[in-house]
C-alpha cells in the first residue's frame, strides 16, 4: 500500500516512523511520502490559506496550492507504478470512521490524505478530484480538533494494522471490538494474563478451565456485558438475527429485551425494569 499526505506541518507525521507502521515500512509493505503543501505556493509568505467568501471567521485554506500539490504527488505516484488512488479527506463533517470502513480501505492500493487546517479547504478542490478518483469524508469523532493530521494518524494506524503480515498473528485482529463478523458492533470484553494473583485479585476462573468451549461462551457474554454498559446504543441497532440463543439469555440477565413489534426477534430495547437480579 501506498500513503501520501500533504500537509503544513510535516513533522506531525513522525509517529508514522515508529511501532507497527514504521515496521510495515521498514519491511517494505507500507509506503509513505509525506509533502509540505507550502512547496506549491508562490508568494514570500507562503500564504494556504485566505479569507471565506460570504464574510465570516476564520480563514478558508486556497485551491491553488493543493491542486498542484495534489497532481504532484498523483504524477509521482503513477510514475512509480501505483494505482487506483483514493483521497481521504479528514473532516468532521464526514461519514464516521469505523472498523467496517478500516477493512474498506485496507483493500485499497493507494490512498492520499488531506488533512486541513482552519475552517477547511475550498470545496472545489475536493469537487475536482472526486470527477478523478473516489472520495471518502471522514470523521473520526464528533470534535473538532486544531487539524486533521491527527486524523491521519488515527486511520492510518487502523488500516496498516490490516494489511497482511502487519500484524505478528493474523487473526489477532478478529476478535477486536466491531471486527466484522461475531464482534460487529460489539466492545471487546476484559483481558487478563500471568500472574494469576495481583494485588488480591485473581482472574476469573474460567480462564483456567482449559475448556475452550466455555472460555468462548464467557468472551462473548463480557461482550455483551460491556457493550451494553458503555454503548448500549450499539446493541439497539444491531441485526437481531445476530445474536443466538445464548446471547438472547445474556441480554435477558442484562436488562434486554426485543420489540415485541418486530419480526419475529425484533431489535432489542432496555427494559424499564433494568437487570435482572
Amino acid at each position: 500500500m501506498r500513503l501520501d499526505v500533504v500537509t503544513i506541518f510535516p513533522e506531525y507525521l513522525e509517529p508514522l516512523n515508529v511501532s507497527l507502521v514504521g515496521k510495515a515500512r521498514a519491511r517494505g509493505q507500507l509506503q509513505v511520502h509525506v509533502h509540505d503543501l507550502r512547496e506549491w505556493t508562490y508568494d514570500r509568505h507562503n500564504t494556504v490559506d485566505d479569507t471565506p467568501y460570504g464574510g465570516g471567521p476564520g480563514m478558508v485554506m486556497k485551491t491553488g496550492p493543493w491542486g498542484d500539490a495534489l497532481d504532484s504527488a498523483l504524477a509521482d505516484g503513477y510514475e512509480t507504478g501505483s494505482h487506483a488512488p483514493a483521497l481521504i479527506v479528514p473532516t468532521p463533517s464526514g461519514r464516521p470512521f469505523t472498523q467496517e470502513l478500516a477493512v474498506e480501505l485496507s483493500e485499497r492500493p493507494w490512498l492520499i490524505f488531506t488533512p486541513a487546517r482552519y475552517e477547511g479547504i475550498d470545496r472545489r478542490v475536493i469537487d475536482e478530484y472526486a470527477t478523478r478518483m473516489p472520495v471518502y469524508e471522514v470523521s473520526i469523532g464528533d470534535y473538532v480538533l486544531a487539524g486533521g493530521e491527527a486524523a491521519v494518524l488515527v486511520v492510518t494506524e487502523a488500516v496498516a494494522r490490516l494489511l497482511p503480515g502487519v500484524l505478528g498473528n493474523a487473526e489477532s485482529h478478529q476478535d477486536d471490538s466491531f471486527a466484522p463478523g461475531a464482534m460487529a458492533n460489539l466492545l471487546e470484553g476484559p483481558v487478563y494474563t500471568k500472574p494469576p494473583e495481583w494485588r488480591g485479585r485473581g482472574i476469573p476462573d474460567v480462564l483456567l478451565s482449559g475448556h475452550h468451549g466455555k472460555i468462548a461462551r464467557w468472551r462473548r457474554d463480557e461482550a455483551l456485558r460491556r457493550t451494553t454498559a458503555h454503548r448500549p446504543d450499539l446493541i439497539e441497532r444491531c441485526d437481531p438475527k445476530a445474536f443466538d440463543k445464548k446471547d438472547r439469555e445474556m441480554l435477558s440477565i442484562l436488562g434486554w429485551a426485543p420489540d415485541p413489534e418486530g419480526e419475529p426477534y425484533g431489535r432489542f430495547w432496555r427494559r424499564p425494569e433494568g437487570m435482572e437480579q
